[in-house]
């Protein structure tokens, strides 16, 4: 049985030696993808980020038991979780620790976890996460939970991969100032404050409402001849064409499972948003736009480096050095369009 049929027909071990081909990037991984592409498109992808030590770990592992194991008699879901660790700078190494807060998750079928190093990739994920999130979608996982690393303030590259965002926060990791500027806040579909029974939960989800208030302003009331009218605020535009969705605000306590049914019952609303006013269309395409240019972008390098002599590419670095060259000068030099 070859790789992509063995995907198909639900092997384990012929999913994750697809998984490692397509994250060396190489040809097998690369045919690979290219057959299991017409079988993609029906996952949901769900991305959690958020700071360090905001339990997005935790969250995770809560999240895909509560899909494994419903309540009220729901059909159990089939869950792929990646969980993207950072790279050491240094040695390139990468601990790849989620799984050991995933141990309750081992040995179900259900269930496929896999870890994957940044490899020096910014932005939250690795180059190979789109590929291996692909490779899961055919291989008929129905819910796809993308863990980035702890990410800050601009890392948001997950909102481009996933349909829907939660941004976890946590008491006591920012004052309100740092949770209004945030512009990893500005990706989430859902926001979650997490570690919910330690103190300062009420501070922090007062400046998540703030902030959340100044992108969506409420109604305004004001007195007229004696009676109370309410305002309309001005609608913000749409980002992206999409449909206009305010993100809710959920508390949990991910180690103790409190909240959990909440944020499914969150993700499940945003799926159905998306798909009734053609949202995970927009997504969608979104999704698809990334990765092509991201694509044609490391192609493009990789032809462009082929075929200039080493030397030139040398020279030009050397003329840097000694400011003979400035940088925009140099890019002159070497590309000719």
């Amino acid at each position: 049985m070859d790789l992509v049929q063995g995907v198909l027909n639900g092997d384990r071990l012929a999913l994750t030696r697809t998984l490692t081909q397509v994250e060396n990037d190489t040809p097998t991984g690369r045919a690979a993808l290219n057959a299991l592409f017409t079988h993609t498109g029906r996952a949901h992808l769900v991305g959690v980020t958020g700071a360090p030590g905001s339990g997005k770990s935790s969250l995770v592992n809560k999240l895909a038991g509560y899909y494994r194991y419903p309540p009220d008699g729901e059909a159990p879901r089939r869950v792929a979780i990646i969980a993207v660790d950072p790279t050491s700078p240094f040695t390139g190494g990468a601990i790849l620790g989620d799984r050991i807060r995933m141990r309750d998750l081992a040995g179900d079928q259900g269930v496929f976890i896999r870890s994957m190093a940044t490899r020096g990739s910014l932005g939250g994920i690795a180059a190979a996460t789109a590929a291996m999130v692909q490779v899961f979608d055919a291989a008929g996982f129905e819910l796809v939970l993308i863990e980035t690393v702890g990410v800050g303030q601009a890392e948001v590259d997950v909102a481009h991969l996933a349909h829907t965002t939660v941004v976890v926060e946590a008491p006591g990791m920012g004052d309100d100032i740092q949770a209004i500027k945030a512009g990893i806040l500005e990706i989430a579909d859902i926001l979650v404050v997490n570690k919910a029974d330690h103190p300062g939960v009420d501070s922090t989800e007062r400046a998540l409402r703030g902030m959340l208030e100044l992108a969506h302003p409420a109604p305004r009331r004001y007195a007229h001849h004696g009676q109370i009218e309410l305002v309309p605020a001005a609608a913000p535009a749409p980002v992206n064409d999409e449909p206009l969705w305010i993100p809710p605000i959920l508390r949990s306590v991910a180690t103790e499972g409190t909240g959990i049914s909440e944020i499914a019952a969150a993700i499940a609303s945003h799926r159905l948003h998306l798909e009734e006013t053609g949202g995970w269309k927009v997504r969608e395409r979104l999704r698809l736009q990334a990765e092509l240019d991201m694509l044609l972008q490391a192609k493009l390098v990789a032809c462009w480096k082929a075929q200039l002599p080493e030397e030139a590419y040398t020279q030009v670095l050397d003329d840097l050095l000694v400011r003979q060259l400035a940088p925009h000068q140099a890019v002159e030099r070497l590309v000719k369009c």
